[in-house]
């Protein structure tokens, strides 16, 4: 007696999100779901031409299930800045500015407001990951962004904040694994919120010092010129590729990365 021809078909699930909990409103974008993890169908055939079964063989069992790889946790990718038009491309909001790439970079909307934040949901290669731009005043972010951390149960090390720094030379970037606010007072709220963790990873964007006697609030509410602008193209282009190795690859990569770049030299 031979066996008759036929197909066993196994099929995975495609998961659109981890974040059990979004906002109703939230729609993801036909570029996001392109990057959404999915899993090949595969078939295995048995061929009409194989030899007559033995009385031992006459049972076939279907091949084992291919192994899943365990999803990907969610990243919190937060950027730190000043609500309103008219801080919009000052040095403050050099966070907000970085988000901003990041999501247009990746397809990714930021059309919710929720927490006290602007927010978007997608992915970045197959991890998932919420952006978010708080919308209370930069001296008090915490309250956005401890609010995220504690609702969706993201742990620390998944929280990525970037933000301005006056310590660094303009367009360098510094990766860290934790640390302190450095006078930041959006870093320093972020650690209260915290219950005064600094264990959560950071990009810093230089912003430099004033020159002569400005006085430094006025600094850092100045808008960028036309050059520095186009400088910073750079260092958002080079912040995007961090934030992805991180990511994909993890901190150790990241930080060998960014750390080593110089912005100004792609200039020449």
């Amino acid at each position: 007696m031979k066996l008759s021809s036929s197909i066993f078909t196994f099929r995975f699930l495609n998961f659109n999100s981890l974040f059990i909990k979004s906002h109703p409103s939230f729609k993801i974008s036909a570029a996001t779901k392109r990057t959404m993890t999915q899993f090949p169908n595969f078939s295995t055939k048995i061929s009409n031409s194989c030899p007559a079964n033995t009385a031992e063989d006459s049972q076939v069992s279907p091949p084992e299930p291919r192994p899943q790889s365990p999803p990907r946790k969610p990243w919190l990718i937060v950027g730190l800045g000043n609500p309103g038009k008219k801080f919009n491309g000052t040095r403050h909001n050099v966070g907000f500015m970085m988000v901003d790439a990041i999501a247009e970079a990746e397809g990714i909307s930021i059309n919710t407001v929720n927490f006290k934040a602007q927010i978007g949901k997608g992915f970045i290669g197959n991890v998932p990951v919420m952006l978010a731009k708080q919308q209370t005043f930069m001296n008090s972010s915490g309250e956005s962004v401890g609010a995220i951390v504690s609702y969706y149960k993201i742990p620390l090390k998944q929280v990525l904040v970037i933000f301005d720094d006056l310590d660094l030379p303009f367009a360098k970037l510094r990766l860290l694994p934790k640390g302190g606010h450095g006078g930041h007072n959006g870093m320093r709220s972020i650690i209260d919120s915290f219950k005064g963790s600094r264990d959560f990873p950071r990009l810093r964007i230089g912003i430099g010092r004033p020159q002569g006697r400005m006085d430094t609030i006025n600094f850092v509410l100045r808008a960028f010129n036309k050059k520095e602008r186009e400088e910073l193209e750079f260092t958002f282009h080079n912040g995007m590729e961090a934030v992805r190795i991180l990511l994909l690859e993890g901190f150790d990569k990241s930080a060998t990365y960014v750390n080593s770049t110089k912005a100004m030299e792609q200039l020449g």
